[in-house]
């Protein structure tokens, strides 16, 4: 159940889920601060979902969304713009967007180090940001993070991102905003 509704999403649970409108959007507000997008930005979502996210960009800010989720059901359910692929060796070229942002999806890569590479090889080498919102330690065994699902999850404090995203070669890394149960890692390439 885990897999099948968390990890790697597919079924109608899955769909429910995270084909909500409003599917994760307790992140939002916090990941569209630390982007600063406008029209011009060119942003992708990685682990997008069912593509709330990248709806609400649409919507609200008009700029340019892509979107990537290892899960066939999730892209489908996306739609426009969404396409299946996994973060550790993303399907575009270098400098291809100007944002890239990771909403609850960060916690299940078991090589955070080549994520972290992959997203800022994608990014505009000038223009580039990354928001990175993620399950905090302190989740663990909570309802944000419930076992069985917290044991296959990836947990860091503030200072093991911040190292995390030094050591992919990110600049100016940042807790950008902290919670009880998450964090917001912001960087730039």
């Amino acid at each position: 159940m885990t897999d099948r509704i968390a990890r790697r999403p597919h079924g109608r649970k899955a769909r429910e889920t995270y084909g909500s409108p409003t599917s994760h959007d307790f992140a939002w507000p916090h990941v569209l601060a630390a982007l600063d997008l406008g029209p011009d930005d060119r942003l992708l979502d990685v682990g997008c979902g069912g593509g709330s996210f990248m709806r609400h960009v649409r919507e609200r800010v008009g700029c340019e969304v892509a979107g990537l989720d290892h899960s066939r059901d999730m892209v489908r359910l996306a739609g426009e713009g969404a396409v299946y692929g996994k973060a550790e060796q993303l399907p575009f070229p270098d400098g291809s967007f100007t944002a890239v942002s990771c909403i609850v999806a960060f916690f299940f890569f078991a090589d955070p180090v080549r994520v972290l590479r992959e997203f800022s090889r994608v990014l505009h080498p000038e223009r580039g940001r990354l928001a990175v919102y993620t399950t905090a330690p302190e989740a663990k065994g909570s309802p944000a993070a419930p076992y069985p699902l917290a044991t296959r999850g990836h947990f860091h404090t503030d200072d093991e991102l911040l190292e995390i995203a030094r050591e992919a070669g990110l600049t100016a890394p940042r807790i950008a905003y902290r919670e009880d149960w998450a964090q917001l890692l912001a960087a730039q390439p």
